[in-house]
């Protein structure tokens, strides 16, 4: 007996997601029942948070569409330069402002994040269902590199970090949401999430290392965890990370 059958074309770097990756993205998979098309392009091993546009046999469609024997199905990633949200069907409706929650492996990226001044939260203690529920209540993107967590239907904005070292994830995650009109170095804590404040030295001296009060003037405060920061050696550190974003000096 022959099971009916479909065949997917994936393209750009969704091909290279797939669970038996090949050059041309072309994957034919059988069935035996009428499964959705968002249940078959996740066995293929491509989260539906990375599509952008999904087509069967030419024609727009949902995540819910059911597969028939003989479907051509063609699976785009984000698109660059053409918009095609009159045309998708499974793109969610766009997040009023770009705010992230990120896994328990991306807490430097998430640190970096908000160095570039974006409301991102990061817990080390949250389970997967904990951030799949921040993400949805508070409208975050969730980023993370834990592929099944995208494929949870409960996700509607996500994304799966490729780049393996925090300062490359920065780069990579502020050039996917073309972030780097919207930076605000330095206008958040590292540490807690919190907006920082200019505040007079006089109202930290108490908590400032004698060196520091000696050589320095200017400070900033965290009114969430009571952090204190200024200008020193580790400031141009960290502002060279937010130029390597922006391609140039702040």
């Amino acid at each position: 007996m022959d099971f009916p059958q479909a065949t997917y074309r994936f393209y750009g770097n969704l091909i290279d997601l797939l669970t038996l990756p090949d050059e041309s993205g072309v994957v034919v998979r059988t069935f035996d029942d009428s499964p959705s098309v968002k249940d078959q392009i996740e066995a293929c091993g491509v989260p539906h948070t990375e599509v952008d546009l999904l087509l069967v046999n030419g024609v727009s469609v949902g995540f819910d569409h059911r597969i028939t024997d003989g479907d051509r199905v063609s699976v785009y990633p984000h698109f660059w330069e053409l918009d095609v949200a009159h045309l998708s069907l499974v793109r969610p409706e766009p997040l009023g402002d770009m705010r992230f929650v990120a896994d328990v492996n991306l807490g430097k990226l998430a640190r970096y994040l908000r160095l570039l001044g974006f409301d991102t939260l990061s817990d080390g203690r949250w389970h997967d269902a904990e951030l799949v529920a921040i993400a949805g209540e508070q409208q975050r993107m969730l980023l993370t590199k834990d592929r099944p967590l995208l494929k949870r239907s409960a996700v509607t904005h996500g994304y799966l970090v490729r780049a393996a070292q925090p300062m490359d994830q920065v780069v990579e995650v502020a050039r996917r949401f073309d972030l780097a009109d919207s930076v605000r170095p330095f206008s958040r804590c590292m540490e807690c999430n919190g907006v920082v404040r200019s505040v007079p030295k006089a109202e930290v001296d108490h908590l400032l290392e004698p060196l520091t009060r000696r050589h320095f003037d200017d400070f900033r405060q965290c009114p969430d965890c009571e952090r204190v920061f200024w200008k020193g050696s580790h400031h141009r550190r960290l502002a060279a990370i937010v130029e390597e974003v922006l391609g140039g000096p702040i």
